[in-house]
């Protein structure tokens, strides 16, 4: 069996690699280590959660080893799709430089310009990035890219899936063509094919497991939910959701619930904490400090269920996560892998779970056909419970769709009349229409609904007034 020692890495990586914890390579970094200390490029496809990072990230620690960087142009490059995924390699490097002097800077939205300046100006070995924000810096002219011998795209799946495509290639334009480039991806794409066989020359192709499988230590299952009525489908769908969670019991220990949309990140996430569990939000619009406060919270164990939407999907590195659950079926079937690779991580078991509505049959298809295999279904535990048993608890601050006025224009009422209340108890228990409802209530008031001041007198006659008035 392979080990670190057996793979040329500098005996200072070698020490710190050992002080992690780790002394057998995984496939990938046993297949992607040797050629990329020669020299060469790397195109790696793995699954994720199988050790990529390491995969790049110690060899260029080893050939970066000798060499001096000079201010504003970093010797090695490393692009990520998202800011978790970038802070994510920049921690790697972190535990793997520690008896090394190499500097690095991390070039991230949601963090001060100034203070990315301030460690580029100084030079620095590694430069880890998003697209965005790299070409930012370098727009502004503080950022030369030409002393880069080495360049890594990260997850370049989800780089070409977030359309980063186009800043993708501008960036390689402007490094030296005679630079090392290192692609690693848990899918191939015909369009990554398209960039590898322009910017990488005679790739070394390390290939560990069949192009978006999910580990076989993951056990998945799929939820069937029929819906309910339009004004009742969302709830009643998270009160499945934590019926799911409370089915696995205490082998819960900590789970990821994926949303498709943000805002349905912050209902899930207030829902779940409604009914006492310890849950939290992340998703893209929020700021960068809190996305970190809440991800170390959950790394932690100060926070059980991380409510996400897909900027957690890669780059969450806690190897044990327990659960993944998908309120939401993903509509990109790669999704799913690496939605369900945040378990099952570093040799554990990991179960995931997912809601599946009629709408979703589409997407429910695609993702068996690339898994090649039926996910098990799950008999939802909700199929003989009456809607009203899983409705939520009123918000004190939710609102009628007669509250939504204004103040002033329910206090519109003329002057001397009563002022009625659409949300009295009275006219909540009465039958009829609303108008039938406003009519009994004003019964004997002499109030006319749909009147002001301007009510012909003979209106609020009585009809033996009128017979006596000849009208």
């Amino acid at each position: 069996m392979t080990k670190f020692s057996d793979l040329s890495l500098d005996p200072k990586v070698l020490k710190a690699i050992d002080e992690a914890g780790y002394e057998t390579p995984t496939p990938i970094q046993a297949g992607a280590i040797p050629p990329a200390l020669e020299g060469r490029d790397v195109l790696g496809i793995a699954q994720t959660g199988t050790g990529k990072t390491a995969s790049f990230t110690l060899p260029m620690i080893t050939l970066l080893g000798k060499g001096r960087a000079r201010a504003r142009m970093p010797r090695s490059l490393v692009l990520a799709p998202t800011r978790e995924l970038a802070a994510q390699v920049a921690e790697n490097f972190d535990t793997y430089t520690k008896h090394m002097k190499l500097t690095k800077a991390l070039l991230i939205g949601g963090v001060s310009f100034k203070e990315q300046e301030a460690l580029i100006d100084k030079g620095v070995d590694v430069l880890i990035a998003t697209p965005g924000r790299l070409l930012d810096h370098f727009e502004r002219g503080k950022l030369l890219l030409t002393g880069v011998q080495i360049m890594v795209v990260d997850e370049a799946d989800r780089m070409l899936d977030m359309g980063f495509i186009p800043d993708i290639e501008r960036i390689f334009s402007l490094t030296p063509f005679t630079r090392q480039t290192l692609f690693f991806s848990a899918t191939m794409a015909p369009e990554i094919e398209r960039i590898t066989n322009t910017f990488l020359s005679a790739p070394a192709k390390v290939e560990v497991a069949r192009q978006a499988t999910a580990s076989e230590r993951i056990a998945q299952n799929v939820c069937i939910f029929e819906g309910a009525k339009r004004d009742r489908s969302g709830t009643r769908k998270r009160a499945l959701l934590r019926k799911l969670i409370d089915a696995e019991g205490d082998n819960v220990d900590n789970a990821v619930i994926f949303c498709n949309r943000k805002s349905d990140v912050d209902i899930v996430s207030k829902s779940l904490k409604k009914y006492g569990y310890d849950a939290a939000p992340i998703h893209g619009d929020l700021d960068q400090s809190q996305r970190n406060r809440t991800l170390d919270e959950f790394r932690e164990g100060k926070i059980k269920f991380l409510v996400a939407s897909d900027v957690a999907a890669r780059g969450l590195d806690v190897p044990s996560v327990t659960h993944v659950f998908n309120f939401d079926v993903p509509t990109h079937a790669e999704d799913y892998v690496h939605r369900i690779g945040r378990t099952g991580r570093a040799g554990r078991d990991g179960k995931a779970v997912m809601i599946s509505e009629p709408r979703d049959d589409k997407n429910l298809a695609a993702i068996e056909a690339l898994l090649q295999k039926e996910i098990p279904r799950l008999e939802n535990p909700l199929a003989d419970e009456p809607e009203e048993q899983t409705k939520e608890p009123r918000n004190s601050r939710s609102k009628s769709r007669s509250d939504d006025r204004p103040k002033a224009a329910a206090d519109a009422a003329p002057e001397g009349q009563p002022k009625r209340n659409p949300r009295s108890s009275k006219s909540r228990k009465r039958g009829g229409s609303p108008a039938d409802q406003v009519a009994e209530s004003n019964k004997g008031r002499g109030v006319i609904v749909g009147m002001g001041d301007h009510m012909p007198s003979f209106i609020a006659m009585s009809f033996d007034e009128r017979r006596a008035a000849g009208l």
